[in-house]
This record gives structure tokens, C-alpha cells and sequence, in this order.
């Protein structure tokens, strides 16, 4: 069968966190690059429906798209790498294939056929990764995981025959693998990727390239290895050792001449790439710089960086905007809460602050305090979604309302300047329910969000079940504090602000996920130019 569309498929080798979601975001930023309209999509071995319910600490950042999926965090480096945005059809977990399959079963659909994961769950896999290409030159699908795990067989079965379906030249593989160095005997290692190549061979699948990741730069006859062992051209092999920035990755791809290797296998014809404005950014990213902004990140999530991943990116971005690098000072929300006489010495310390999103009342009244001392000492501020709330919260206690709350954190509080929204009650603890995805917020004129976005009225991505009760927005302004945007359909309010202050602004929406690497955001953007000018420091690596 012969297909409009062109499949790439990534799997990952020796380990996982090798890095398969940058190299496939990097796959679709030098397609993209050459004028092909392509889509990507990421398939996630776990038996969860979707990300919603995961723990940030454990597997990283929910990341919201815009028709209100919760996905993984690989959809973000997909965004930025491709500057698109993408929908819910690029994220799949296997138990949203299994919920399909069962519930099919249950109304009968398989007309009582014995039903099995071949070709059953396989032909579901298969299908969801047909709508997702559906009007694209090419589509990338990522599987998650290394080769090897029992719970992603099901998807490598899926890809193998599609690979059938549709022909090997309208299919390509590709394999994400690790290069060790032994600091003993000073040598790179190729065995681990020969035996992960192996691995994926057992499964009916011959790569088409290597991607070999390592933590050094590995010498050429690594190449000459992995072609002579895995059986794959030294053309369709490519070595990735770390970079000075991932935004690298797509540059280090094409001066491999990847990009030319790949169009010529799939029979796209010799595009030129047309990467020129990516180059000059990636020059510029790690170009020295004589500014250094330390950000404190007033989290709870401390266990895994990736928890807040593109927040981090964010503000990155909104540094070399800036000609600036940003160094994060994690700040942990739980021990200023068992310390709050230690707030001021560890705030001191930083240029400004971030207060992220989150859920539960762990850390709470230790981000509540770093609000508190934002206000009153003039300190930089930018709260995102649980980051506007206690905001909120701590700008109405400075009225003499002391027991002012969420809740979220007190259900019994008789101050809720935070409160669940109208269609969220009943909804708590179960996913997929919240308020999710864009919406239209309208600013208010003469406002600071106003001027930094430049516009009326804005959409923005969201991800919560609790709102500001708009009985106390009076006390709010009391402290100067204004709400300057609203979704005027429900009234809620998304953005609170301070004029008088050097900069105290926080959205209840997630202004992080829109943002690129090329072209911050407004509001991040915003913060980074509020913060002091610093003291000369050495230039640190991004």
C-alpha cells in the first residue's frame, strides 16, 4: 500500500533518558526546516490514560497542549524544537488504547471475537498513529522506553507493521543509542549499542540510522564500529555527544548531513534546508554573556529538574532575549516553611523570583511566604497558575484576614479567597476533569500585561480546578494588587498585578508552554528585564 505520508519512527536503545525526544524534535526541526509540513507524535508504554495523574517528581512536567491534553514532557521539546502546536492526537499511553480496546469489547464491536493484543490492541496503536499523520508530508512517532521493555512491545509490533503496511520506502527507523566511556581505560564503549541494535532486530526491525549519544565527543572509528557491527551505512550514523545547549542537536544533525540522508531515503527529493535564523539563534545562545540573573524557583518538586522543564526553557529563552544568562537557584518551598526567619536570607540572594505551578498543600505556606516577601520587599515576582493563588492569598492576609486560604489546602476555611470552580466540584481527585487547554483572556488597558503582550486580548493555556474568588478582590486592591486579565465568559480572573512595584505579576494560566526558544514570552520576557543589573560573573554553560 502506498502512502501520501512518510513515516519516521524513533526507539531508544541501552537506557532510557537517552535523549530520543530531542533527537526526534530535532528530526522534525530540520524536515521542517526544508519546507515539508510534518507532525509528530509521542507513544508512551504506560498503562496511565494520560499524563494528568502522573507524579511531576518522578516523571517531569505535565505539559498541556492547546485542545487541552495532558501530556508528556517530550511534547514541549517537540513545540519549541518545531515551533507548532500540537494536539491531542500527538499523545498516546497505552492504557488510552487499552480503555479503547476493552470498551469496544464491551459494546460488542468485535462481534464476539476472542480479542488479543495482536492484532487487536496492535490494529488500535496503528490507527491512532494513522489520524495523527493524516494531511502531513511526514510524521515522526517516538516510542517511550527502551527496546527491550515488556510494556512497549506492543508498540514496536505496531511500527513493525506499518513498516509492511506501508512499504520500507515510505518507512524509516530510526535508533537512539549510548556510547559509555570508561574513565579507567580511557575508551568508548560501542558494545551496549551493538546489543541494543540486536535487541531491535529480534523484534523485525532493521534500523535505518544510529543516533549515538555519548557524554564526551567519541572518536570517528566509533562510526566505523557501529556501521561495521549494527549493519547500518556510515552515512545513516550520527554522533551526539552533549552539547553546549539541546538547540544544538538540529545544527549537529545537518552538518552530519542527516537531514540530506534522511529526504533522500524517503524519496523526498534533495531539500535545501533553510535553517539560517535557527544558526544565528544557537550562535547567539552560546556566545558569551556579560549578564548573569540569578532566579530563585520556589518549588516542591525538587527530586526531578525536569518537574519544571519549561518553565527552566522559559526563562532561558527570556535571558538570551536579554543577552543574558539565567541561573535557577532552587529554593525549596517546604524548608522555608519549617524556617520562615530564614525567607529573607535565602530571597536575598537571588535577583527575583518564580513560583510555579503545583498541587497539594505540601510547601504551601512556604511559597505563600516567598509571595509575602516579594510584596512587601519590592522583589521581582512571577507566579504561574498555584503562583497567582498564592498570591492571592498572601496579599489578602496582609489586610488582617489571617485565615485566608484555598480550598484546595483547608476545605474548611472561612477566608476561601481561593475556591473551586463552579464546574470543577465534585471533580477533585480525578483525572482528566480539570479546566484544560486555551482560552481567550481579555487585558485591561494601561496594564503591565497589556504592554508586554501588546495586544487586547491573548489565549493562554491552562491546567487547574481552583479559581480567585471574586468576593475579594476588593482587598487585593486595598495592597495595590489589580486583576489586569480576564476570561470574561466566566469572569474569572487569569493575571493579577502590581503597578507600583519593580515587577509582581502572576497568571493562572501556564504562559511557559507557549513559549519558544527563539521568541520568549511576553510575560517571562517581562520579568527577566525587571531584574537588577548584576554584578559581572564568570560565563556559565547553558
Amino acid at each position: 500500500m502506498k502512502s501520501k505520508t512518510k513515516y519516521i519512527f524513533v526507539t531508544g536503545g541501552v537506557l532510557s533518558g537517552v535523549g530520543k525526544g530531542i533527537s526526534a524534535a530535532s528530526v522534525g526541526n530540520i524536515l521542517k526546516s526544508r519546507g515539508l509540513k510534518v507532525n509528530i507524535q509521542k507513544l508512551d508504554p504506560y498503562l496511565n490514560v494520560d499524563a494528568g495523574t502522573l507524579n511531576p517528581a518522578e516523571h517531569g512536567e505535565c505539559f498541556v497542549t492547546a485542545d487541552g491534553a495532558e501530556t508528556d514532557l517530550d511534547l514541549g521539546h517537540y513545540e519549541r524544537f518545531m515551533d507548532v502546536e500540537l494536539t491531542q492526537k500527538s499523545s498516546t499511553m497505552s492504557g488510552k488504547i487499552l480503555k479503547q480496546v476493552i470498551e469496544d469489547e464491551r459494546a460488542g464491536k468485535y462481534l464476539g471475537k476472542t480479542v488479543q493484543y495482536i492484532p487487536h490492541v496492535t490494529k488500535a496503536m496503528q490507527e491512532h498513529i494513522e489520524a495523527a499523520a493524516e494531511g502531513f508530508d511526514v510524521h515522526i512517532v517516538e516510542i517511550g522506553g527502551t527496546i527491550g521493555d515488556i510494556e512497549g512491545q506492543g508498540f514496536v509490533e505496531a511500527i513493525r507493521e506499518l513498516g509492511i503496511k506501508y512499504g520500507r520506502e515510505n518507512c524509516m527507523y530510526i535508533h537512539v543509542v549510548y556510547i559509555p566511556y570508561l574513565g579507567a581505560s580511557k575508551e568508548f564503549k560501542t558494545k551496549p549499542a551493538q546489543n541494543a541494535v540486536k535487541d531491535l532486530r529480534n523484534t523485525g526491525i532493521v534500523p535505518d540510522m544510529i543516533l549515538a549519544r555519548s557524554e564526551k565527543v567519541a572518536p570517528d572509528n566509533t562510526i566505523d564500529k557501529l556501521s561495521l557491527f549494527c549493519g547500518v551505512p556510515k552515512a545513516a550514523i550520527a554522533l551526539l555527544p552533549n552539547a553546549d545547549t539541546v538547540y544544538q542537536v538540529p545544527l549537529t544533525l545537518e552538518d552530519n548531513g542527516s537531514g540530506d540522508y534522511i529526504t533522500k531515503r524517503l524519496g523526498l527529493g534533495l531539500l535545501k534546508s533553510k535553517n539560517k535564523s535557527w544558526r544565528s539563534f544557537v550562535d547567539h545562545v552560546i556566545a558569551p554573556k556579560k549578564k548573569l540573573y540569578k532566579v530563585g524557583m520556589v518549588a516542591k518538586y525538587l527530586d526531578n529538574e525536569d518537574s519544571y522543564f519549561s518553565v527552566v526553557e522559559a526563562l532561558k529563552a527570556a535571558g538570551w532575549d536579554n543577552s543574558a544568562d539565567v541561573q535557577i537557584e532552587w529554593i525549596d518551598a517546604e524548608r522555608l516553611e519549617r524556617s520562615p526567619r530564614t525567607v529573607g536570607k535565602v530571597l536575598k540572594s537571588v535577583d527575583g523570583i518564580v513560583v510555579p505551578g503545583g498541587f497539594g498543600n505540601r510547601g504551601i505556606e512556604g511559597k505563600i511566604l516567598a509571595a509575602d516577601y516579594a510584596l512587601k520587599n519590592n522583589l521581582p515576582y512571577l507566579g504561574l497558575c498555584l503562583g497567582m493563588q498564592v498570591a492571592a492569598i498572601s496579599a489578602v492576609r496582609q489586610t488582617g484576614i489571617k485565615d485566608a486560604n484555598s480550598t484546595e489546602f483547608d476545605p474548611r476555611t472561612p477566608e476561601p479567597v481561593i475556591n473551586t470552580m463552579d464546574d470543577q466540584v465534585g471533580k477533585e481527585g480525578t483525572g482528566g476533569t480539570m479546566r484544560l487547554g486555551a482560552y481567550k483572556c481579555s487585558l485591561k488597558s494601561g496594564s503591565i500585561a497589556k504592554k508586554l503582550y501588546k495586544q487586547t486580548m491573548i489565549s493562554e493555556r491552562h491546567r487547574h480546578r481552583y479559581e480567585l474568588n471574586s468576593k475579594y478582590i476588593p482587598a487585593l486592591n486595598k495592597q495595590g494588587l489589580d486583576v489586569s486579565g480576564v476570561w470574561e465568559e466566566k469572569g474569572l480572573a487569569e493575571i493579577i498585578e502590581k503597578k507600583d512595584h519593580r515587577f509582581f505579576v502572576a497568571s493562572q494560566f501556564h504562559p511557559e508552554f507557549t513559549s519558544r526558544p527563539n521568541r520568549p514570552h511576553p510575560l517571562f520576557v517581562g520579568f527577566i528585564n525587571s531584574l537588577k543589573k548584576p554584578v559581572k560573573l564568570a560565563t556559565i554553560k547553558q
